[in-house]
């Protein structure tokens, strides 16, 4: 069937479907799906979120064969050295401009307008942003890793290279890169976005492979192997210093970190992009492998929340409006089927003892 018939097949049955988040740039891995052939501009599979798999399903979304769909010819998610670049957080491609020219965006994830100071005391869901508002949501970050090929990325060479402090939040979103950043290989280099909740629904994970390049480098000294953080809030001198690994856990193996017990804030410990585990906000500045370790990016930002956190499971909504008109959804509905039947065999990790309605 010729492609252009294949596209003309997904826009007709076009249903904008939401759920979780992701950072959305026609650098990423499965921008158009993981059919081939299909040029998907409503997907959604690389916004799934990521629980208690094995490391070969979770790692860059293999669970959907996210990261055997990599972006098309030259388009690259370009990382200024000493300068910031933009990604789009939302639910869906159709809600980027990415889909329909932007025809079904808003200042939010998911298309729809909320007012400022947005603040749900048990939850947000809509967009799915696993927050009570925007001081509390957990921090998401970009990492790197200097291979070109997307199987040689491994825990130690993929390393977070920017923090955005109090996010996901709104759609367009922008990210610091440290100054020192070295070239990357001539097939350029390979990215990850990634994203831990903070309690307020499953405590799962997000990991978005990107193909990357850094421009306008002025130093060729390497980035450092990335060291597992640790959780280290209210103890600064026990953070780990220097390059960093990304997060992952609740996962089946693979995981590395652990934590159990509560945060200063009396909600059940949850590691995070953010002080809690030792990341600063912005650019990390301490990856280099001359680097002394002194700490990247801005100084320590110490957040107060404007509300107690809640610990209140919330699911997907299984059904979700079409872009116009639009309908809120209830945050009684539930998982896709496809996430149901993996989170009914789930068991939750010791330090997470809050209860999931299935």
């Amino acid at each position: 069937m010729p492609l252009f018939f294949r596209i003309a097949i997904v826009l007709a049955a076009v249903h904008v479907t939401m759920g979780h988040l992701a950072a959305f740039h026609k650098g990423m891995y499965c921008l158009n799906g993981p059919v081939k052939g299909v040029v998907n501009v409503n997907t959604n599979n690389i916004v799934r979120p990521l629980y208690e798999l094995t490391k070969r399903e979770w790692w860059f979304h293999h669970v959907d064969n996210c990261d055997q769909f990599p972006p098309q010819g030259g388009d690259i998610l370009e990382l200024p050295a000493g300068g910031e670049f933009t990604v789009e957080i939302a639910d869906n491609r159709a809600q980027t401009s990415l889909s329909f020219d932007g025809k079904y965006t808003s200042e939010w994830a998911d298309g729809k307008n909320y007012p400022d100071g947005y603040n749900v005391p048990t939850c947000i869901v809509s967009p799915n942003m696993h927050t009570q508002n925007e001081s509390m949501a957990a921090g998401t970050a970009f990492a790197i890793s200097y291979e070109s090929d997307i199987t040689k990325v491994t825990a130690e060479n993929l390393v977070v290279f920017s923090v955005k402090y109090h996010t996901p939040w709104k759609r367009l979103t922008t990210y610091s890169v440290p100054e020192a950043m070295p070239p990357c290989p001539a097939g350029g280099c390979i990215c990850g976005w990634g994203w831990i909740p903070n309690g307020c629904g499953q405590p799962n994970m997000y990991h978005v492979p990107y193909r990357c390049n850094v421009t306008g480098s002025t130093s060729h000294t390497p980035v450092a192997a990335g060291v597992p953080p640790v959780w280290c809030e209210g103890d600064p001198s026990a953070c780990v210093k220097g390059a960093k690994q990304m997060l992952y856990w609740n996962q089946r193996d693979g995981n590395n970190i652990e934590v159990s017990g509560y945060d200063l804030s009396g909600g059940h410990k949850s590691p995070g992009y953010n002080t809690k585990c030792g990341f600063s906000n912005g650019a990390q500045n301490d990856i280099f492998e001359s680097s002394p370790g002194s700490g990247g990016g801005s100084p320590a930002e110490v957040s107060t929340p404007t509300h107690t956190p809640t610990h209140t499971p919330i699911h997907t909504p299984a059904h979700t409006p079409t872009p116009t008109p639009t309908h809120h959804t209830s945050p009684n509905g539930t998982c896709s089927k496809r996430r149901r039947s993996l989170e009914k065999r789930v068991v939750v990790p010791r330090g997470h003892r809050r209860r999931l309605k299935l």
